[in-house]
């Protein structure tokens, strides 16, 4: 897809998967947009190297959401959970410890040395400056096994959430309470299983249902209740008919019926990708809401110009970004950063600041301008001294790439990479990405149970089961039952899962479309469209105009 006024400028080479991408006249525009001026002197970045997928890939190896690990603080000594293995060279502190203001990141700062590289001096800045032990930070209460997650309380194991309550092994849900299994959703009640749900309640192993209660194994519904794999019931028949669905399904299994809409978009003009709304002109992976002018970006909202993003942008968005991994709310002119917070602008090339502005190679700062390697400048002192590395690092060939994956602190199987991009270890360490090998101790426990021999009938499974572990009948990882799931398990009667956590949270992302688009034909009026769903593959696919006539 072409966005209004583009045309191929050139085509290149991927250096590393070698596959041909093109670069548009509007690219070399943005580039020139967002490249750095110092002293009426413009600094421009040139075309990448990589193609998007890689360069996305590259960005995501920074990102660990799932992997929780115990291990101690290296400031206090107490035991702390972290997304940092218990094996990794870095140091790692309470994430509270990390926040307060009883230490100072410029305590480590240090003068640029021409005579190195600079990703060899990076990273170790990276090594000596102490990281947080997991990224959630904002009025959590009682949910110490979260990342990625604020405003929330009684939280367990859940992921890129905010503001729920009571929700357990979930990701990337919002306002949302009572539930279990979760992925995708908003403001949700008492729902089990279930991806791509909003406003709706009491709804098991559903996909894309808006506005709905008591469903189960359902597909695509709006302001519906009461049905059953997309089959109306009275509220008496559902009821009736529920238990047979759960003893036939577990409820553990999520299936495409019916017919399929290529794509999931609200109110967008001129756009390329997969649930998108009200955007104008974005050429994008997955789930953008009111952007514009953006292109390869995902989890991004509220934005405008910006390239190879991964979230976010809130409430106030943000603008001129370029390759960075995820970017504060109102954050203006970054580009190579990693997981800069709240207003951060003009900043290059750091890693995880918040409220900073005019600083280059900086790790872990908070409300500073003018550094350099976490060492404090003047102004004048800036200016005069960032050309003079920028012209070292165009000799050294640094200038435009983002960090090499040589520096991230995670494996790549700890990765959110790895769940877009899967590899296996062989795969991973010659495209020079590292792995994990660390396996966290056996859980004392006092039997373990294989998943195969748990009663069906949650009526049966005693109390004791909390003390146990069940062996994933796919991994065979071990992993238990808490108090408030047992609960939740018997107030739905609904049986134990046999799946590890992340098994099922494997599940339902591979319900997700990879994200590629294809061109393929509307299966009813058979016009050309763009969608996530190859042409091979067994749904039903129906364009935009069809899907519409037939769910409305």
């Amino acid at each position: 897809m072409l966005l209004p006024g583009e045309n191929i400028h050139t085509t290149k080479s991927c250096s590393s998967c070698e596959s041909p991408f093109d670069i548009m006249n509007k690219d070399l525009e943005f580039y020139d947009k967002v490249s750095p001026v110092i002293d009426w002197k413009r600094y421009s970045i040139p075309t990448p190297n990589l193609c998007p997928s890689c360069r996305a890939q590259r960005r995501l190896i920074w990102r660990n959401e799932r992997s929780l690990y115990k291990r101690k603080c290296d400031a206090t000594w107490e035991d702390i959970i972290s997304i940092y293995s218990p094996e990794s060279k870095y140091k790692i502190y309470n994430a509270n410890f990390w926040w307060s203001e009883r230490w100072d990141p410029t305590s480590y700062g240090r003068e640029y040395d021409f005579s190195k590289t600079f990703f060899e001096q990076y990273e170790e800045l990276l090594l000596d400056v102490p990281k947080a032990s997991f990224m959630s930070s904002v009025k959590n209460e009682w949910c110490e096994f979260v990342n990625y997650s604020s405003w929330s309380k009684d939280c367990y194991l859940v992921f890129e959430s905010d503001n729920n309550e009571n929700l357990f092994y979930s990701s990337n849900t919002f306002f949302s309470n009572n539930s279990l299994d979760v992925s995708y959703c908003e403001k949700i009640n008492n729902c089990y299983n279930c991806i791509y749900c909003k406003n709706s309640s009491n709804c098991i192993a559903s996909i894309n249902c808006i506005n709905c209660e008591y469903l189960a194994g359902c597909n695509n519904l709006k302001n519906k209740s009461y049905c059953i794999e997309n089959i109306q019931y009275t509220k008496q028949e559902y009821f009736e008919k529920l238990p047979e669905y759960l003893a036939q399904t577990g409820a553990n299994t999520l299936n495409y019926i019916g017919v399929n809409k290529s794509n999931d978009w609200h109110n967008n003009e001129n756009v390329s990708g997969n649930y998108i709304w009200e955007s104008k002109n974005i050429i994008a992976w997955f789930d953008i809401q009111n952007c514009h002018d953006c292109k390869f970006v995902s989890n991004l909202e509220n934005s405008k110009d910006c390239y190879d993003v991964h979230g976010y942008g809130w409430e106030f968005g943000m603008s001129l970004i370029y390759e960075a991994h995820t970017a504060g709310n109102g954050s203006y002119k970054t580009w190579f950063t990693n997981c800069l917070f709240q207003e951060c602008k003009e900043s290059y090339y750091s890693d995880i600041c918040s409220d900073v502005s005019h600083v280059f190679w900086c790790a872990w700062l908070r409300n500073k301008q003018y550094c350099i390697l976490n060492k404090q400048y003047t102004k004048e002192q800036y200016e005069e001294l960032i050309p003079k590395i920028i012209n070292k690092m165009i000799e050294d060939w640094e200038w435009w790439e983002f960090f090499p994956a040589s520096l991230s602190p995670f494996g790549y199987n700890e990765t959110l990479a790895n769940e877009y991009f899967p590899l296996t270890e062989d795969q991973a360490r010659k495209k020079w990405f590292d792995w994990n090998t660390y396996e966290a101790p056996f859980p004392k426990v006092e039997k373990i149970i294989p998943a195969d021999k748990l009663p069906q009938n949650i009526e049966d499974i005693p109390d004791d089961i909390l003390a146990w572990a069940i062996e994933c009948e796919t991994t065979k990882r071990p992993f238990r039952i808490i108090k408030p799931e047992l609960e939740f398990y018997r107030k739905h009667n609904l049986p134990i899962p046999k799946r590890h956590p992340d098994q099922r949270h494997l599940d339902r992302m591979n319900i997700r479309n990879p994200r590629n688009i294809h061109k393929r034909q509307c299966d009813k009026c058979e016009k050309n469209i763009e969608s996530t769903y190859a042409p091979e593959r067994p749904e039903t696919v129906y364009c935009e105009e069809c899907y519409n006539k037939e769910i409305y």
